[in-house]
């Protein structure tokens, strides 16, 4: 790390010029996790925590991640997280919900069970021919026994928005970090940024939402991870 900090020193210096005061930093993982398909690089966990913690001033570290309970690599998963961010780490069981796709009752030119899976606004723009094709698909996995499918949620959304806010409330934390691009985050940032703290993203390039970049104007922070790559991925992607 001191050695990266030696040849990357202007990233460094970017971060401190971002890091003032005591510092609180958020990780929306289900939200950050995907980045590596568009960055083509996988954060290493236990990197991160060793490249945040060089930093004095940094006060928190609260990491929010899923897990599947039962599940023998995801229950491996927790174990590790939970070690490396001791009290930080935030978890919940992710919840499975099955999706029916029985097509039995459907027309094959109706759109009723493509809804529960397109909007609306989407479904408009379709040909009939279209329709008629994702439906035909439906009844193929009917055939092949497949009623059903799985969809999985675990939206930490609610947890670190009061997370946030209650160190704001608290007066512990000036600076506030925030990893995710998340659109459900505008009003806790919002507010922070109405309240005269310094709020920051740690995202990458076309993954913020529209609503947050426009908290630009108020003061937020947009902060490209690719800067600090080095300090954070797997050691064989350096």
């Amino acid at each position: 790390m001191e050695e990266l900090g030696k040849k990357l020193f202007q990233h460094i210096d970017a971060l401190e010029g971002l890091l003032l005061g005591n510092v609180g930093v958020y990780i929306d993982y289900a939200n950050v996790r995907p980045w590596a398909t568009k960055l083509g690089w996988n954060i290493d966990l236990k990197r991160l925590k060793v490249f945040l913690s060089s930093f004095d001033n940094i006060k928190t570290i609260k990491f929010f991640d899923g897990s599947l309970d039962g599940d023998e690599k995801s229950e491996k998963a927790k174990k590790e997280k939970a070690e490396i961010f001791k009290l930080g780490f935030v978890t919940k069981p992710v919840k499975i919900m099955r999706q029916s796709i029985d097509f039995s009752s459907i027309k094959p030119n109706s759109p009723d069970l493509l809804e529960k899976f397109i909007r609306r606004c989407l479904l408009r723009e379709y040909k009939l021919e279209t329709i008629e094709y994702l439906n035909e698909r439906f009844k193929e996995m009917n055939k092949n026994g497949i009623y059903y499918i799985e969809d999985r949620k675990c939206n930490f959304d609610v947890e670190i928005g009061t997370a946030m806010m209650l160190d704001f409330e608290r007066g512990a934390i000036g600076t506030f970090i925030l990893w995710s691009g998340d659109s459900d985050f505008f009003d806790p940032i919002d507010k922070l940024l109405s309240a005269g703290k310094k709020v920051a993203l740690f995202a990458t390039a076309r993954k913020v939402s529209k609503e947050l970049n426009g908290l630009q104007e108020k003061g937020l922070t947009i902060f490209d991870i690719q800067r600090i790559r080095e300090f954070i991925c797997w050691k064989s992607q350096i």
